[in-house]
C-alpha cells in the first residue's frame, strides 16, 4: 500500500494532543478498520475480480443454503434494496446465484447460490481467511483474546 493511501486512511492524523481518550480510541478503531477493509477490497479485486459487497452478498447466501429473500439480504447487509437488486442482477448474469419469485408472494424474490456460486465462493472464502490471518495473525492468541474482550465491552456499551 502506498504511503499516500496509508496516510489517507490514517484517521488519527486529525488528533490533537488534548483530545479526549474516547476520540483517540474512535479514530484508532476507524483507522484499523479502514486499513483492513482497503487491503481486503484490493485483494478481492486483484485475485477474483470482485468487490467486497459481492463477497458479502455471497457469504450471506452461503450461510443459508435454502436462500434468502431480497429483503432479508438487504437487512443482513444493511444496504438498500436497490443495492441488493443491482448485485443480485450481476450475480444472476454470471450464473453464481438464482433468483426466483416466492410462491406465496410473487412480489418477493428468493435468492440462492448456484453450484457454480458455491464453488466460486468457497475459493474466495478460503483466500479471504488467509488474507485476514495475514493481516491480524501477528497478534498472539492472548492479545487477540484481550482485544476481543475489550471490543465486546465497547459493543455492549453501544
Amino acid at each position: 500500500m502506498t504511503e499516500a493511501v496509508t496516510t489517507t486512511l490514517n484517521h488519527e492524523t486529525r488528533l490533537h494532543e488534548d483530545d479526549h481518550h474516547s476520540i483517540k480510541l474512535w479514530l484508532r478503531l476507524l483507522t484499523c478498520s479502514s486499513l483492513v477493509e482497503t487491503r481486503l477490497r484490493g485483494a478481492l479485486r486483484e485475485e477474483f475480480d470482485t468487490t467486497l459487497p459481492r463477497f458479502d452478498f455471497l457469504a450471506q447466501l452461503e450461510r443459508v443454503p435454502d436462500g434468502l429473500t431480497m429483503g432479508e439480504l438487504s437487512r443482513r447487509l444493511m444496504v438498500s434494496g436497490g443495492n441488493i437488486s443491482g448485485i443480485s442482477a450481476q450475480l444472476v448474469r454470471e450464473g453464481l446465484v438464482d433468483r426466483s419469485p416466492v410462491p406465496e408472494n410473487r412480489r418477493m424474490f428468493m435468492v440462492k447460490l448456484t453450484p457454480k456460486g458455491r464453488r466460486a465462493f468457497a475459493k474466495m472464502a478460503q483466500q479471504h481467511e488467509e488474507w485476514v490471518i495475514g493481516l491480524l495473525g501477528h497478534l498472539s492468541r492472548d492479545e487477540a483474546d484481550q482485544l476481543m474482550h475489550l471490543l465486546e465491552r465497547v459493543k455492549q456499551g453501544l
